[in-house]
């Protein structure tokens, strides 16, 4: 029996502009009213040696207000029905036929096709068996063996002898078994219209886990059913060669190879019959499809910046995040602040391997965001995960409760810093802008996809957050076209524009990320899997689709550690530069820091010639790992000796800060380090990371 928090919420939405709705989700298990509170969010640090949660009242853009408690289920599992009814009553004879490639036995029944009664079910020893109610009326002489393709035929003639016949399409062996009516067969009279399931029994609590491909229902020598999965691939709605269509729920994986799958073609647009399979998983589950309880309707005069839905009910709470940006085209400031909402999604409950339950005590002592992926992982886990049938998980969505994503989540419970990432992280940047008083908007991944560079146009500066990695072609040419136009861009981070992803067309808030061949990687994909099913195009690395990072802000992704941070160090001295190290003294910069206790750490980005496209690029400082805390990522590397640049392997392993003006007059200014951004709040912001990203700042104004 899965447990519980005790309220929990998303919102629909996780960046909005003046005028504009968002609307918040709520389970809670109270019995009594919850409240809701608007509160603009400034840091997320929970340190006690930090600068502290730090939330604003935000009561006059909207009330206070209580509500009516309510559980809402989370209901994972994916599956397909159809969109009509069918009859079932036959005269002469019935023929079910579906091909399977299963990859997980249950300790439970898991059913491969469902219509009303009937249903063909895999059970927990691997047994393959037919259907109606309860009554079994036949079962395969033999277990099949998981992540094969089977053939799968059944027969029931008017008598009710049933035939199952299934064949192994690699070997071609096939296995017979007849047998004759049952004790209590099919009464025709009980049957009515109903639908029918692909994966999961009527009652949507036996779910299939592996591939289907091409179900197929013959009544009487007509066929009334026929899918070929091979169709229109990059939708949830699968038409039918004959039929009804098949509409996918919790977003099962398509372009996938299929049983006919040969290696000839290795993208699913050129050969998409060999393609024609879907794979479904028991613990799918992007969107819970909850009911929305309240909504706001953004004031005009409610300003830029990061927000948070606070809701409390007894010793509980939660806290959702969402962004409100200037109204188009009218930005309040000259600084814009990227916001990474695609990696924070990417990321989104993050059950890591290395959570241990004694984080929990410093979570508590600090009191930090309670609640971990890794102790609630039917509330969905990330693309940083793995199914339970071992497949990678290769999409990801806001629309479901993000544990990650809150105020004081702590990624790390081992070291003695903040131990945070993505959101939590990047508010040591918000509250830096706050106590510096510098003006700044707030502008995500979303605009710059949806409205490209034109989102960012007006702005001077575009600063990036500590981990901009995930990217479609949409907003990396949008930040490419600011750039070439003259924007200023300060990448404040480490591993950024690193990996290509998709968004689908029916449901933009549904990403795709393909793990192919190279990268730091949790899991990696299929050979022949390499291609997106959302937009047909090639996964992967940016840097494979030949768009490295340092084309684009001169330094990539070279290698990665602990959570440990080290200082750089200064190693340009030409007095055309001394303005980045104005009011500095010494040479080195960032001995310290709530991230990692170092400006450079976790995740290190240099640079290389043969990939910034010849860009006059000046390195203003480094960070080398002298402890061996740090690898090589694998695109850098050849051979356990040898590396892509020539360098030692040890000196390849660095941060690199740079600094270089494009053609255009545009200034680009990058750190190479996921930990900078958590340097800037030390002692209480005065400190010389936090003097010289003033610096730059300041600079970028001037121009």
């Amino acid at each position: 029996m899965y447990e519980d928090v005790l309220i929990a919420g998303y919102s629909d939405r996780l960046s909005v502009r003046p005028g504009e709705t968002i609307r918040f989700a709520v389970s809670s298990l109270a019995n009594k009213n919850y409240q809701a509170t608007l509160l603009r969010s400034i840091s997320s640090d929970p340190n006690p040696r930090g600068p502290g949660i730090v939330e604003l009242n935000a009561d006059e853009y909207f009330k206070p207000v209580k509500l009516p408690s309510r559980h809402q289920s989370i209901n994972p599992g994916s599956y397909g029905e159809t969109t009509k009814p069918l009859p079932i009553a036959f005269k002469d004879s019935m023929k079910l036929a579906v091909s399977v490639f299963p990859t997980r036995l249950t300790d439970h029944f898991q059913t491969i096709l469902s219509w009303g009664p009937l249903r063909i079910t895999l059970d927990d020893k691997g047994y393959i068996a037919f259907y109606c109610d309860d009554v079994k009326f036949i079962t395969s002489k033999e277990p099949i063996i998981l992540a094969k393709w089977y053939i799968i035929n059944i027969e029931i003639s008017k008598d009710q002898k049933t035939v199952l016949c299934i064949r192994d399409n690699l070997t071609g062996k096939e296995e017979q078994n007849h047998k004759e009516n049952p004790k209590r067969g099919i009464d025709l009279d009980e049957f009515e219209n109903a639908k029918i399931r692909v994966a999961t029994d009527q009652s949507n609590t036996e779910f299939f886990n592996g591939k289907i491909e091409a179900p197929e229902i013959k009544i009487d020598g007509k066929t009334i059913l026929k899918y070929d999965f091979s169709q229109q691939i990059p939708l949830f709605e699968v038409p039918a060669e004959i039929g009804p269509p098949l509409l996918l729920s919790n977003s099962p994986t398509r372009a996938v190879k299929g049983m006919n799958w040969d290696a000839s073609e290795f993208c699913w647009r050129h050969k998409p019959e060999h393609y024609a399979a879907i794979h479904f998983h028991e613990d799918d589950i992007y969107e819970f499809d909850w009911e929305y309880d309240f909504e706001l309707v953004v004031p005009a005069n409610m300003p830029s910046g990061a927000y948070v839905m606070r809701l409390s009910v007894d010793n509980g709470y939660d806290a959702i995040p969402f962004f409100v940006c200037a109204p188009k085209h009218k930005p309040s400031a000259k600084i814009c602040v990227l916001i990474s909402t695609f990696t924070y999604a990417i990321y989104g409950n993050h059950a890591r391997p290395d959570f241990e339950e004694s984080w929990l005590k410093r979570i508590e002592d600090w009191q930090a965001y309670p609640h971990n992926p890794a102790k609630f992982q039917h509330y969905g886990l990330s693309t940083y995960n793995n199914h339970s049938d071992g497949s990678g998980i290769c999409f990801a969505s806001h629309k479901r409760v993000l544990f990650n994503m809150r105020p004081g989540y702590q990624t790390f419970g081992y070291s003695e810093c903040s131990g945070l990432r993505h959101y939590p992280a990047d508010s040591h940047l918000l509250a830096w802008l706050e106590h510096k008083s510098i003006p700044y908007d707030v502008i995500t991944d979303n605009e710059l996809d949806t409205e490209g560079h034109e989102t960012i146009s007006a702005y001077a500066t575009v600063l990036t957050g500590s981990h901009p990695e995930y990217h479609t072609p949409q907003s990396l040419n949008a930040l490419k076209t600011y750039q070439n136009n003259g924007g200023n861009l300060a990448y404040l981070g480490g591993n950024g524009f690193y990996w290509k992803i998709a968004r689908n067309s029916e449901n933009p808030d549904l990403l795709e990320i393909r793990r192919s061949e190279d990268g730091i990687r949790a899991w990696a994909a299929e050979p022949g899997e390499y291609y997106n099913a959302f937009d047909g195009q090639y996964g992967g690395l940016w840097r494979r689709n030949g768009r490295p990072p340092q084309d684009l802000v001169g330094i990539g992704f070279a290698a990665q550690g602990n959570f440990v941070g080290m200082p750089f160090k200064r190693v340009c001295f030409d007095p055309k530069f001394d303005w980045v190290f104005d009011g500095i003294e010494g040479d080195i910069l960032g001995d310290f820091g709530f991230s990692g206790g170092g400006a450079a750490g976790f995740e290190l980005d240099r640079r290389d010639v043969n990939l910034d496209g010849g860009k006059n690029i000046v390195t203003l400082a480094q960070a080398h790992d002298h402890s061996n805390n740090f690898i090589l990522v694998p695109e850098e590397m050849l051979t356990h000796l040898t590396n892509i640049s020539g360098e030692p392997n040890q000196s390849t392993k660095r941060a690199d800060m740079v600094f270089f003006e494009n053609q255009n007059g545009g200034m680009v200014f990058a750190v190479g380090s996921i930990t900078f951004c958590g340097s800037l709040p030390w002692h209480n912001f005065d400190n010389n990371i936090s003097r010289l990203l003033e610096n730059v700042i300041t600079h970028f104004s001037d121009r």
